[in-house]
This record gives structure tokens, C-alpha cells and sequence, in this order.
């Protein structure tokens, strides 16, 4: 990470399509690869193609063509386990990537990569699913334990290029999602090739993505950058009909997580140059945030010194998570310190490489 660390901002602006100046290439395709955004520079090559090196031109197709035929496998993977869900009464919803095979233009489908399928089914539904999968194939790889508070179920097949993550609830805690209510509640029925979908409308999906970001990968407490979730937010924000920013903030619930859409939003305007509204990127700690970010990218020994940021919105965190406990349990909550266990998991969270982070 740290060799490739000043290569961010050029990064960045060859994912904006800003005219190449100065950029040196072995660092930039470095972090593009760690970052898991090589594909998406294709629009940049196409672009720029007649004043790119040869060699980074070549190898930015190839690896773009070789993620087409990828994503193609992984649809037609999609599909067949839509449909053997179907024959079961399930209808499921599309979450992440898997919503992208279903919405992207086929011209369009080789430009993020991904490595599994992200599928949520209602919990009334989840044994039927597990079931139509393993009648088709499928063997549990791994799966959530019996007293955890999230259930899922990762699902392989010897013969497919990626794995079913099959969830019950949107990636993230679920007192964040206080604000939206149900995510069914902000799905559209589709047609999948022979199959049946929901997929939430952009917005949400927008929301979903922050959410695992910022929550389910820890990333605002460790100050980490998803760059090819950033990308994926560009692109739902130029898709036709765009992102409603009123309907997002509307399903923002408390401080905390005010904060970290702030952040990530924050984040996508100044790297991406996405137009978001002022009022969702002016405030002070989204600003601060934003600044750890870069700080960390580009000095990555200040990432342990930088933890201490947790401090500025651990008290909201309290509040926010422990709604529905008494009221002497909440006030407890509110100044404890955390525990020995969390500080030790985000310490060793935030000196591990973790791919696609920066």
C-alpha cells in the first residue's frame, strides 16, 4: 500500500477522465490493481488511447476483456440460481454486484469487478433458498454461527468463477437502517432472463453500498477508502434518473450515521468529481474524516495514531446502538469505554491489507 500511496490522485483523475499529465504508470496500474478498479479505466483508455503507453494500454484491455468474459459467467450463474429459487417460491433481491449484472448495459458489464454474488432473501424464505441451491450443486462453504446476530450462508460450486453470499437483512448493522424501514420496501420487481428479481431502486442501493462501507467493513472507523465503491456510486449517480439526494437523507437516522454518509459522499465529490448538494458535504467531520483518509493513503503509519479519531463519534455510536435497551443500560452505554476486544480487532483491522482498500 504505502509504495503506491501517491499514486491516488492520479488514480483518480484518470477514473475522472482528466487528460493524463505526469502520471507514472507503474504506480498507478499498481494501486488500480489493488484497488480492484483496473477494469473501470477503460473509458480512460478508449479516451486517451493515442497518447498512452502501448504496454498500459494492452494490459488495461486485457484485463477489461478478461472481466467481460467473467461477468458473463457470472450471470448466467446468476440467472440459474434465480430461477431453481423460483421454482421454490423465493424471490430474491439483488444486492451489490449482483444488482449491477442485472441493471448494467451488456456493453457496460466487464467494468467493476467482483468476486462473488450478493443475494437477500426474506427469513421466511432463507431454508427454501439454501435448499434450491444445494439441489442445483451448491455446498455450504461457510455460514454464519447459530447465536451470531447476522445470518448468511456462502455457497460454492466447483465449476463457477464466483460464490453466493445468501443474507437475510441489507449488509450492515441494522440499527442504521432505522430511518429507510424494510429494504423491500425500496425494491422494483424485474425479470432476470427466466427468472424473477427485486432490485432496490439506485438510491438505495447507493445507501446500501455507504452503509457496507462505512459499518459492515469498518471503514469509518478505520478511516479506509473503497475506491471501487466510490466508482460504483459515481456511476449510479450519472445513471439515468440519477440519485435522489432528498430520498437519501431522508433514510439517514442519528449523527453518527449522518457522519458517515457525509463522509463517503464527501469523499466521492472530491476524488470523483461527483456534483453533490453543498449542504451534504460542508460539516466538520465528514471534512475531518475525509482528511484521515488521504493522510493514511499517503502515510500509512498513521493509521494506528489516527484510531483516536473513533472518539468524535463513539459517544453518538453508543446512543444510536443501543436504542430499545433500558434506560439504565443506555446511559451506561453512552461514556463506557470500548471494550479491550473491539480496541484489539480494530488495531489489528487497521494494520492488515485488506484488498481493495486504501
Amino acid at each position: 500500500m504505502a509504495k503506491h500511496s501517491a499514486a491516488l490522485t492520479s488514480l483518480c483523475n484518470c477514473l475522472r477522465g482528466l487528460p493524463p499529465v505526469n502520471v507514472e504508470w507503474t504506480s498507478v496500474i499498481g494501486l488500480a490493481n489493488e484497488t480492484l478498479t483496473t477494469p473501470a479505466l477503460i473509458d480512460f483508455v478508449d479516451q486517451y488511447a493515442s497518447v498512452l503507453p502501448e504496454d498500459v494500454c494492452a494490459y488495461i484491455r486485457q484485463i477489461h476483456n478478461r472481466n467481460v468474459l467473467r461477468n458473463d459467467r457470472l450471470a448466467v450463474q446468476l440467472e440459474e440460481a434465480v430461477v431453481a429459487m423460483n421454482d421454490r417460491g423465493v424471490t430474491p433481491v439483488l444486492l451489490k454486484g449482483a444488482a449491477t449484472l442485472a441493471t448494467a448495459p451488456d456493453e457496460r458489464r466487464g467494468v467493476r469487478l467482483m468476486s462473488d454474488l450478493d443475494i437477500m432473501v426474506v427469513p421466511d424464505e432463507a431454508e427454501r433458498a439454501v435448499a434450491a441451491l444445494r439441489a442445483i450443486g451448491y455446498q455450504i462453504h461457510d455460514q454464519a454461527a447459530p447465536d451470531s446476530r447476522r445470518w448468511y450462508v456462502e455457497l460454492i460450486r466447483s465449476r463457477d468463477v464466483g460464490t453466493i453470499d445468501l443474507q437475510r437483512a441489507a449488509p450492515g448493522p441494522a440499527y442504521v437502517y432505522r430511518g429507510a424501514g424494510h429494504a423491500l420496501n425500496h425494491c422494483v420487481p424485474a425479470l432476470l432472463g427466466r427468472g424473477s428479481v427485486r432490485i432496490p431502486t439506485p438510491t438505495y442501493r447507493a445507501l446500501m453500498l455507504i452503509i457496507h462501507d462505512q459499518f459492515q467493513d469498518y471503514g469509518y472507523w478505520l478511516g479506509d477508502l473503497d475506491l471501487r465503491h466510490l466508482v460504483e456510486l459515481r456511476d449510479l449517480s450519472n445513471s439515468v434518473g440519477g440519485l435522489d439526494w432528498k430520498e437519501l437523507t431522508s433514510h439517514v437516522s442519528g449523527e453518527l450515521m449522518r457522519n458517515a454518509v457525509e463522509t463517503q459522499l464527501f469523499a466521492l465529490a472530491e476524488l470523483l468529481g461527483v456534483e453533490i448538494p453543498h449542504s451534504l458535504r460542508s460539516r466538520l467531520i465528514p471534512r475531518l474524516q475525509f482528511i484521515r483518509q488521504m493522510m493514511q493513503a499517503r502515510f500509512p503509519a498513521t493509521r494506528v495514531p489516527f484510531l483516536a479519531m473513533t472518539v468524535l463519534d463513539f459517544r453518538n455510536y453508543r446512543r444510536e446502538a443501543t436504542i430499545g435497551l433500558t434506560q439504565i443500560d443506555a446511559r451506561r452505554g453512552l461514556w463506557s469505554m470500548p471494550r479491550v476486544d473491539s480496541l484489539l480487532f480494530l488495531l489489528r483491522a487497521t494494520t492488515a491489507v485488506r484488498a481493495g482498500k486504501v
